[in-house]
């Protein structure tokens, strides 16, 4: 994964350009560390990207998609640039995102009852007594 004396180097502006990232995106993963190996400096502090990175930032841009964190995402980099296959690493992270959006479902589920139960009961013309108790009686039914 090592940048070859012989590989063209891109620029940051290039990287920007062929990734559809901004130029402040690519420079914030690579100040997480998430770029590394395929960073290199230029002897006036240029950032210079080997074309391994465009590789790394589709896997970013995919892994984002599918509701990775940025942690979960430099977690499973690390496990790749120790040179092992991370796709072990990376079901279990799908594997809990799913449990988790199956959770928030769930959640919603409820919520969506109480909201038609509420719904279901609406007065339009609450009564005077209630209006008087309430700020909204239908919300603070009893």
């Amino acid at each position: 994964m090592d940048i070859s004396v012989t590989e063209k180097l891109h620029k940051i502006g290039e990287v920007a350009a062929c990734s559809g990232l901004s130029v402040k995106t690519i420079r914030y993963y690579d100040e997480r560390g998430l770029l590394s190996p395929n960073v290199k400096r230029s002897s006036s502090g240029y950032r210079l990207f080997g074309a391994a990175v465009f590789n790394r930032l589709a896997f970013i841009k995919r892994a984002q998609t599918l509701g990775l964190s940025l942690n979960e995402i430099e977690n499973i980099l690390q496990v790749r640039d120790r040179g092992q296959l991370p796709c072990p690493e990376a079901k279990q992270h799908l594997q809990a995102k799913v449990a988790a959006i199956s959770q928030q479902i769930q959640e919603l589920e409820t919520l969506k009852a109480q909201l038609q139960e509420i719904l279901n009961g609406w007065e339009e013309q609450p009564s005077p007594e209630a209006f008087d108790r309430t700020i909204c009686p239908n919300i603070q039914r009893e």
